[in-house]
């Protein structure tokens, strides 16, 4: 059974050697916390032209991965440092496919796209290579919609509920980054799944140009 190891929750911080603020430094709470459709309530979203909307509105990150940097990095991570805002546990985050859901108790979760790296994430990581370095490492996590609110704690069971349909997974699609051409093949695959509407409408307007 997979569970929700840590709730993290951010407060508009300076971004490391900028004058911009940050909502990316998540940082673990206790008690109940509410989840609405536009994210975890008292969650710091600062630039929502890239974070934020009902297509992200809840960035999962997974024990499996952090158990990987720990040895990739030889240096102990806490939950939230790659700004999540939950942490689960006993899932394999590079299985994770478009449509998969995760249910906690009345909560429900869907998975909507990969984590793309930017540079204030770099920055957040000490580490101008660290985009590239997390990319290359191919995992990148989940971006959720919220199919339906409710209120939960860390600690609590969740329940992973594969996508039934096209199993595009979050893996798959950050190796897609940055490609000028992507195999249509694969994009009508993607348009099965109830995909992030960016990337969705990126990809109609791809393969209408082939004709």
């Amino acid at each position: 059974m997979a569970i929700i190891a840590s709730i993290n929750i951010g407060q508009p911080e300076p971004i490391p050697g900028k004058s911009a603020k940050t909502g990316i430094f998540k940082r673990p709470i206790d008690g109940e916390v509410a989840i609405t459709r536009d994210g975890l309530v008292g969650d710091a979203i600062l630039n929502r032209k890239h974070h934020g909307g009902k297509d992200q509105a809840v960035y999962l990150y997974f024990r499996d991965d952090y158990d990987w940097w720990s040895k990739e990095l030889d240096a102990e991570i806490g939950p939230g440092v790659f700004g999540e805002n939950l942490t689960i546990g006993g899932v394999e985050g590079r299985k994770v496919a478009i449509g998969d859901r995760f249910i906690i108790d009345e909560v429900v979760l869907e998975v909507t796209s990969h984590r793309t790296p930017c540079m204030v994430f770099a920055a957040r990581m000490g580490d101008p290579r660290f985009a590239k370095r997390f990319h290359q490492a191919g995992r990148p996590g989940a971006y959720c919609r919220v199919i339906k609110e409710g209120a939960f704690h860390a600690g609590e069971p969740v329940r992973h509920e594969p996508f039934a349909g096209e199993r595009i997974t979050v893996a798959e699609m950050m190796a897609l980054d940055g490609r000028r051409e992507i195999d249509p093949d694969f994009m009508r695959r993607a348009l099965t799944t109830p995909v992030h509407y960016k990337t969705r409408e990126d990809y109609q307007d791809r393969l209408a140009r082939l004709f």
